[in-house]
């Protein structure tokens, strides 16, 4: 497999390659440490080969995520992983539902990023724990709204309240499991059901919520408990 790996850190560049090379000796890079190289690596002829690209969010020559987006658009069916020193939440969430496939913190270990990068490449999608964690650790910091503006009690639901006037328990049960990142096949082992079921399931909960994928799903989930 061949891996891009985008970065202007040589340190991190090589970290990563060596840390990379544990997914098999087949393992190949090709690396960029500007906005220059990065387009001249996803434009080049074999660059529709590339099983991954891991890019840094912060880069010389890139404003914001246009980068990522420009990858994206020009290799569809490369998924995207991002590199970043941010932990930030809302960028997570933003970068997510733009359709990259995992965001791994630098202060993340090594092995964290191993297994991230494994789970992305065997199709699921890699979301940090802390911003799984996000709506909890958020919802004490939230002031309550005003007398005027509270809303009735029957709205003020919990996420899987809101998520059962939607869904079966079984849907939640595999959107909980697709939160995690998990692959079809993944979700299926863990309830015990067949990955054909499992695309089934998905396709009634994209109806049900509105949207045209996996992340969008995810997203739309935590936007009904107000996230």
């Amino acid at each position: 497999m061949r891996i891009l790996i985008a970065d202007d850190h040589r340190l991190i560049v090589e970290g990563v390659k060596l840390k990379l090379a544990e997914l098999g000796p087949a393992t190949d890079f090709v690396t960029a440490m500007d906005m220059a190289e990065l387009r001249e690596a996803i434009h080049a002829p074999e660059a529709p080969s590339l099983s991954l690209a891991l890019i840094d969010l912060a880069m010389p020559g890139v404003h914001g995520s246009e980068h990522l987006a420009e990858v994206i658009e020009h290799l569809p069916h490369v998924p995207v992983m991002v590199l970043s020193g941010s932990e930030d939440a809302t960028l997570m969430k933003s970068l997510l539902a733009m359709g990259v496939q995992g965001f791994i913190p630098k202060a993340y270990s090594p092995d964290v990023m191993l297994s991230a990068v494994r789970l992305v490449l065997s199709g699921g999608i890699y979301v940090p724990p802390l911003l799984l964690q996000e709506r909890t650790d958020g919802a004490a910091a939230t002031p309550a709204p005003s007398a005027a503006t509270q809303p009735p009690p029957n709205t003020a639901d919990s996420l899987e309240e809101r998520l059962r006037k939607l869904l079966t328990e079984r849907q939640i049960d595999v959107l909980r499991l697709l939160s995690q990142g998990k692959p079809n096949k993944l979700i299926a082992r863990d309830l015990g059901i067949s990955e054909g079921t499992v695309k089934i399931h998905l396709a009634a909960i994209f109806r049900a919520l509105n949207v045209r994928n996996r992340v969008e799903a995810v997203v739309a989930s935590r936007r009904i408990s107000g996230l």
